[in-house]
């Protein structure tokens, strides 16, 4: 990008991610030069999946506490999301999210469509979540689900009507960017 020159890069913090000041020169539609800086935090990439069951017109959501939620707003700290995970050891997004849902909401599940992909807050974050689709049944349940005691996971598994999932849209009580993503796709799509 010729916009862009004179990109150096501060490590902030450096724990659970990576907090990085990003200082550069940036170019203007009127030709001016102005020094800039930005701060990113990298966590690396994750995978999230809607399951849904045609059948019965359910789709399972998890509920779980989130901190940086709750710091700016007391009310909001449980989510209602989408099982999701953070992509690692090298793993595709489609194998991490078959292993996050035996983790995280306890079915089995053999494969997944993978149907969008989006930088999640492109402004600060670097994570990527790459969404995916798949159909379950109540045979596929194998356990009951709730994360990763070693990961300090404590996950509630919610079987919900599609409908009133896309209600819990309308009214805020589902606010979380992916989980908003993958319903309206289905919505939109009419795969429920």
């Amino acid at each position: 990008m010729q916009k862009l020159k004179n990109i150096t890069r501060t490590t902030l913090s450096n724990d659970w991610a990576t907090l990085h000041r990003i200082d550069y020169d940036y170019q203007f539609e009127d030709g001016e030069w102005r020094r800039l800086s930005r701060e990113t935090y990298n966590r690396g990439n994750g995978s999230g999946i809607l399951l849904y069951n045609t059948k019965k017109s359910t789709v399972i959501l998890t509920k779980q506490f989130r901190m940086p939620v709750y710091d700016v707003n007391k009310n909001e700290g449980m989510s209602i999301e989408v099982c999701a995970g953070a992509i690692d050891n090298n793993d595709s997004p489609k194998a991490t999210i078959i292993r996050e849902v035996e983790e995280e909401v306890g079915y089995r599940i053999s494969d997944a469509t993978q149907v969008l992909s989006a930088y999640t807050s492109p402004g600060a974050l670097t994570e990527k979540m790459y969404l995916f689709i798949a159909e379950y049944t109540d045979d596929m349940k194998v356990n009951e689900g709730g994360g990763l005691e070693i990961e300090n996971e404590d996950i509630e598994v919610l079987e919900l009507p599609f409908s009133k999932a896309i209600e819990m849209v309308k009214n805020e009580e589902i606010i979380d960017a992916k989980t908003i993503m993958l319903l309206q796709y289905a919505q939109i799509n009419k795969i429920v």
